[in-house]
């Protein structure tokens, strides 16, 4: 157990530890909030028009949550640690998304929820790098 530690203390290796934990928190985050939306869609009267918009800003703010944990243990390089989170956030989405779905494909909210995902993990990389434990 010591050896684990001295690695996520220390090494580029604890650092990409660290951004997957925080991008596997996200997507944790991410599926608890979808699947209260769902429940609120399901037994409201809450139009399912707002479905794509939730989509973005679950997504962003669990990047966010995961992007400012991760930073917050590497303590350095937030911009860049940030958007690892993000980016990484995406590319699992994707590759979900492309095997369940049949004609999966990039369009332009495709793009979008993209660079929202990136900045969403700049600004919690940022957050997290000055939050002082």
């Amino acid at each position: 157990m010591d050896n684990v530690k001295k690695i996520e203390n220390g090494s580029r290796f604890g650092s990409l530890l660290k951004i997957a934990k925080g991008s596997i928190i996200s997507i944790v985050i991410s599926l608890i909030l979808l699947l209260i939306t769902a429940l609120i869609l399901t037994y409201t009267n809450v139009s399912e028009n707002i479905i794509p918009s939730a989509v973005i800003v679950i997504s962003a703010l669990s990047i966010l949550i995961g992007s400012i944990l991760s930073s917050m243990n590497i303590r350095k390089n937030g911009l860049l640690n940030g958007a690892l989170v993000g980016l990484i956030y995406m590319l699992v989405i994707y590759l979900i998304s492309s095997i369940a779905i049949t004609g999966f494909g990039i369009n332009t909210k495709t793009i979008i929820m993209l660079v929202a995902s990136i900045i969403a993990g700049v600004i919690g990389g940022i957050i997290g790098v000055n939050i002082h434990k």
